[in-house]
């Protein structure tokens, strides 16, 4: 597989963070044996990034809300600790794992062999393998009707896509863009570039620039934190209108983002994790999509009036076409 941050909101997560992930242990959520589920969460960015790694901390503290389950939360650096990591959570008899990017899937596999007891749960992860599960974010549903409504307004016929690294999940979201865009103008033009990592907003900002420069009048960001140096460049260009992922990022920068790709993975983490106390957990793959109200596009209030009332009706019928499965926008493979 992004919501309004800003200095207060870092601050209030990092009291949030030291309050309540890692603290005591609550008396209530008590699963089976009357022992308190503990969930653990890896995030590969920080969890203020008003993105993806945000949207992953707001599913564990709803897990600690809701289930009263003893949590607790690490930014895993480099591909070269999330066996570590992981391995070190299980050790200290966590229940459930939450590994939140599709990058982490091969070493939770590996790691799930030496714990068959522990759930570890991937999200943007692809296959079920013993009690590693995936949650499967169909966000390309969301990023065809942007780019949908992003060929119904371009006064260029030119978009451009930022990403942070180049792995499947996110290339599959800028093709499904693309098919969303050449379905209303085959000779519709869309670009991509890579940063190469999730946090760097000056190479995210200058991509967007390279973009601008080259006609794209439309950017659709999934890059997590550096995303908001899209924001930035699309803000300074003027003209430029830009996508949020993954939360609804509308709030980041109202002037220029005229819409957000969202999914709904707290609810999701809720579900499993409830699962595993109440001892129905089932390994099985869990899908985030517009028909089961998982996946959404949400239009900025404030720059509605700029959208054609034609391609709002537009999104919305294609909406009702996911929902009754007359339309489908499937994961491309990489």
């Amino acid at each position: 597989m992004r919501i309004r941050t800003g200095l207060f909101l870092a601050v209030l997560l990092s009291v949030v963070m030291s309050a309540g992930c890692g603290g005591p242990a609550k008396e209530s959520g008590k699963g089976e044996g009357g022992r308190q589920l503990k969930v653990a969460l890896l995030s590969p960015g920080p969890v203020n990034d008003g993105g993806w790694n945000q949207l992953g901390y707001q599913g564990l503290l709803l897990v600690e809300k809701e289930l009263g389950a003893r949590v607790n939360q690490k930014q895993t650096e480099s591909p070269a600790d999330f066996e570590g990591d992981f391995r070190e959570y299980a050790s200290q008899g966590y229940d459930v794992i939450i590994g939140h990017g599709f990058e982490l899937q091969p070493a939770a596999i590996k790691v799930s062999k030496e714990f068959p007891d522990t759930v570890f749960v991937i999200t943007a992860g692809s296959k079920v393998e013993g009690k590693v599960v995936p949650i499967i974010p169909k966000l390309e549903e969301a990023t065809y009707l942007l780019g949908v409504m992003a060929a119904r307004m371009s006064k260029t016929g030119k978009a451009g896509l930022v990403g942070g690294m180049e792995i499947p999940p996110i290339k599959s979201t800028f093709e499904a863009f693309r098919k969303g865009a050449v379905s209303v103008n085959p000779q519709f033009k869309v670009s991509a570039s890579f940063i190469g990592n999730w946090e760097d907003t000056a190479a995210a900002k200058e991509a967007t620039r390279a973009l601008i420069q080259q006609g794209c009048d439309f950017i659709f960001h999934n890059a997590d934190a550096a995303g908001r140096g899209v924001f930035e460049a699309c803000r300074e260009a003027r003209g430029v209108y830009a996508f949020g992922s993954n939360s609804d990022q509308n709030g980041i920068a109202p002037d220029v983002i005229l819409a957000s790709a969202v999914l709904e993975i707290p609810r999701t983490f809720v579900e499993i994790c409830q699962s595993v106390q109440d001892g129905t957990f089932q390994p099985r793959e869990y899908e985030l999509t517009v028909a089961n109200g998982h996946t959404s596009v949400v239009i900025n209030p404030r720059l509605k009036d700029v959208i054609p009332q034609k391609a709002l009706d537009e999104i919305e019928d294609l909406k009702e076409q996911l929902r009754s499965g007359r339309l489908k926008v499937e994961r491309a493979h990489f």
